[in-house]
């Protein structure tokens, strides 16, 4: 584990490398309390959580990692079968990452892609998991079940990062630019909630070939195994057995496609015993739209907890 300063955006926050299993993950640490694990998604990194990780910091030890394939992370080689990028792959990493940052249990708090590893994080260790968090998601499986025109037109990322290499990889490549925009543009958030340095961060992330190469094989793991994972486990009956909180946002898609199957509630409760949510007044990114209400709907879930922050060590 190798340690270096934090930027003005992380005021107090350590900087931290630690050794996973398969590859390192890059990650900010700071707060007390019970640990909180924070997940990001695409085009973004850990810097999503930037102001909502200040706030929840008053109350938890919070962990804002980059995942494997991502920002700072490592992107170990892939596979024909791209199973290093599965969300399997990636839970795994932050087992190990949380453990060897002194956390036996811990809750997560997953937007997006960081979502998906989140969910599978509480399916495949539920002894880890304390409470799961679920950011304008649903399940892998229901997403490409329930796939329609309007799911291919809307989130373009999951069938176009999908496809075969090269395709995806030159064309991230020769526009990042074009592709963070679109993103953080067209998913429901205004533009300025973006400040330029934020944009060029996660711009920044997409300039290196080797990591869109990796952030095309997790999306290429999303339309393969993953789906199998999830198709496996709902077979077998397998559910989320801790808390989980499922928020999402009003003004995109999640609030109206799936009314048919009780909206994003009824559809995790399909996979969970114990299911809470709403849909919050702000777009696709709202833990950087609105993070104080973010934060304040996350502590609000967290904090009827059983562990201190000596006994979640």
């Amino acid at each position: 584990m190798t340690t270096s300063t934090s930027l003005p955006t992380f005021e107090d926050f350590a900087a931290l490398e630690v050794d996973a299993e398969e590859t390192r993950i890059f990650l900010r640490r700071g707060g007390s309390g019970p640990a909180v694990l924070l997940l990001h998604g695409f085009p973004q990194t850990h810097l999503m959580w930037r102001q909502a990780a200040r706030s929840l910091a008053r109350r938890y030890t919070v962990v804002c990692a980059d995942l494997r394939g991502y920002g700072r992370s490592g992107r170990p080689a892939s596979r024909p079968d791209h199973a290093p990028y599965t969300k399997r792959a990636m839970a795994n990493d932050m087992v190990c990452v949380m453990a060897k940052l002194g956390f036996r249990r811990f809750s997560v708090v997953g937007h997006d892609r960081g979502g998906r590893v989140a969910y599978r994080l509480a399916l495949d260790h539920p002894e880890r998991v304390e409470r799961a968090a679920l950011l304008d998601i649903v399940a892998t499986a229901d997403a490409w079940e329930h796939a329609d025109k309007n799911f291919a037109c809307a989130y373009w990322p999951w069938s176009l990062l999908a496809q075969a290499a090269p395709l995806p990889e030159r064309m991230v490549s020769a526009a990042p630019e074009a592709v963070v925009d679109d993103a953080l543009d067209a998913w429901g958030s205004p533009r300025n909630v973006f400040a330029a340095e934020t944009r060029a961060a996660y711009v920044d992330a997409l300039r290196d070939p080797e990591r869109v190469h990796a952030i095309c094989e997790e999306y290429r793991a999303a339309a393969t195994l993953d789906h199998e994972h999830d198709a496996v486990d709902r077979a077998a009956g397998r559910r989320i057995g801790c808390p989980v909180l499922a928020l999402w946002s009003a003004r995109g898609p999640l609030n109206t496609w799936y009314r048919a199957h009780g909206g994003p509630l009824g559809l995790w409760r399909r996979w969970a015993d114990n299911v809470e949510g709403r849909a919050l007044d702000a777009g696709h990114f709202f833990p950087e739209e609105i993070p104080e209400e973010t934060a304040q709907r996350l502590s609000a879930f967290l904090a009827p907890t059983s562990l201190s922050g000596a006994a979640a060590r």
